[in-house]
């Protein structure tokens, strides 16, 4: 079992920047795949960002890349979305997530089996 726990969210203006923080308990994050979705009202959850096991590989939905760095802290088993140049259109409950499946597409849902509670960020124009 791996317990999520996402914290760093927040209300800021568009521009500003926000890093969200997912605490990770259970497991090593660098024992498993790791990331970062995001849900907005009345909208599906999606794809944001990613970072594989082995920490060599990040991914990222285009809609962020170049804004968005993810990135993990293994001696403090957490992992970090740090997110910039920030858009209402960014405003959602972003999500951590945790799963070991390989031969699942790191942008799909499927592919991860264990999610955090969520944390609200909220961008104002």
């Amino acid at each position: 079992q791996v317990q999520l726990v996402e914290s760093g969210g927040g209300l800021v203006q568009a521009g500003d920047s926000l890093r969200l923080s997912c605490a990770a308990s259970g497991r090593a994050v660098s024992s498993v795949h790791m990331g970062w979705f995001r849900q907005a009202p009345g909208k599906e959850r999606e794809f944001v960002a990613a970072i594989s096991r082995s920490g060599s590989s990040t991914y990222y939905a285009d809609s962020v890349k170049g804004r968005f760095t993810i990135s993990r802290d293994n001696a403090k088993n957490t992992v970090y979305l740090q997110m910039s140049s920030l858009k209402p259109e960014d405003t959602a409950v972003y999500y951590c997530a945790a799963g070991t499946r390989y031969g699942t597409s790191f942008y799909s849902q499927n592919k991860y089996d264990y999610w955090g509670q969520g944390t609200q960020v909220t961008v104002s124009s």
